[in-house]
């Protein structure tokens, strides 16, 4: 699927939950790339140069938000769009955002959310805005 609508990186432990998010974004056109945690995201991220990076909080390891922070403090990787796709609580929701999260969706998601959602963040990619941020779309009203 090369040359596809985008490559994403989706992360999480729960393979039913990978196979569920690769199908639905590759129905879309999408290429996606997986890993079970974030030390996986991390170590696939420079390889792969995803357009867009999907993390669940709740992983072994490196949860989502030390990813996402990770990730953001990595000049290679400051501008990716992230999302966290996960059943987050508002201090999850709070620390996301401070670890520069751009997108939140709540899981048990509808599949026409995930795939809008991954394409407004492949639209935002380019280019960051000039504190070297995305906005932080549905994240913004969350962190009241």
């Amino acid at each position: 699927m090369s040359g596809a609508c985008g490559r994403v990186l989706v992360v999480d432990d729960n393979k039913v939950i990978r196979q569920l998010i690769r199908v639905n974004l590759e129905l879309e056109g999408f290429e996606v790339v997986t890993a079970a945690d974030g030390v996986e995201c991390l170590d696939l991220v420079h390889r792969v140069r995803p357009d867009v990076i999907t993390l669940d909080v709740v992983m072994p390891g490196l949860d989502g938000v030390q990813t996402a922070t990770r990730l953001r403090s990595d000049p290679r990787t400051r501008h990716v769009p992230v999302a966290i796709i996960s059943a987050c609580t508002p201090y999850e929701v709070g620390n996301g955002v401070d670890a520069g999260v751009d997108a939140f969706l709540a899981k048990p998601f509808e599949p026409s959310e995930l795939v809008r959602l991954v394409r407004q963040l492949m639209a935002r990619g380019d280019p960051p805005s000039l504190d070297g941020r995305h906005g932080a779309g549905r994240a913004g009203s969350a962190a009241g």
